[in-house]
């Protein structure tokens, strides 16, 4: 039997759907009120939700001031790359032996099917679902909680920089596919300290688009980020 959402559960997916696809904008100022009215849901709900949200960072929370969806900047991509590039290329290196060999051909063939086809015609969204799905799954090779939770916050950050700069061009896109596999080939080899090292090629080559694509959209982004608070 399905388990019935609680309405703080609900409040907080809600919100934090909007703060991820930019319905509530980097800088927008949030306030109980119109959360209430938005969502159809009591005040105690919401003050919960806003709680998890201001400790996960997505918002900040100010006694005086009120609530802004916390802002995205250059010096976030710098952490969010530094973190990366920290945690992934090492669980490949010490805990690669841990990947289930099926898996890891799964998803050679997922993405080898893409590199094949015409790629224009695939939804991007395909895409994007394939690659957060790889690179989950290599992060829990490890069994370190703390490492799980530190990068699903890392995720949620990547993904908000996906929807405020607009989908990443079909070159990039080619790109990457050949990346993850050549990450992949050399983990079926076993080679981790290959696979570790296509993994920071990958991310180094990931950081550098994700920058380009964040200056190219630097006036529109700018126009409702508040620097200035």
């Amino acid at each position: 039997m399905r388990k019935k959402i609680t309405l703080k559960a609900q409040a907080y997916n809600e919100i934090k759907e909007k703060i991820i696809k930019c319905e509530y904008k980097p800088g927008a100022n949030l306030n109980e009120d119109m959360l209430i009215e938005a969502l159809k849901i009591g005040r105690t709900p919401i003050r919960d939700a806003l709680s998890r949200l201001e400790q996960e960072g997505l918002i900040e929370i100010f006694s005086k001031k009120g609530i802004r969806v916390s802002p995205l900047t250059a010096n976030n991509i710098n952490m969010l790359f530094e973190i990366r590039l920290m945690y992934e290329p090492y669980v490949i290196r010490n805990k690669g032996n841990l990947l289930s060999p099926k898996e890891l051909h799964d998803f050679y063939d997922a993405f080898t099917n893409k590199e094949k086809a015409e790629i224009e015609h695939y939804d991007a969204e395909y895409f994007y679902r394939l690659d957060s799905d790889f690179h989950n799954f290599i992060m829990h090779a490890s069994s370190n909680t703390y490492m799980h939770k530190s990068y699903d916050l890392i995720q949620t950050q990547s993904e908000r920089f996906r929807y405020m700069t607009g989908e990443m061009n079909i070159n990039r896109i080619n790109s990457s596919t050949k990346e993850h596999c050549d990450i992949l080939e050399a983990c079926l080899l076993q080679d981790w300290d290959l696979a570790a090292q296509k993994m920071i090629d990958h991310l180094n080559e990931s950081k550098k688009a994700t920058f380009r694509i964040y200056f190219e959209n630097i006036e529109g982004i700018e126009s409702y980020l508040d620097f200035t608070k």
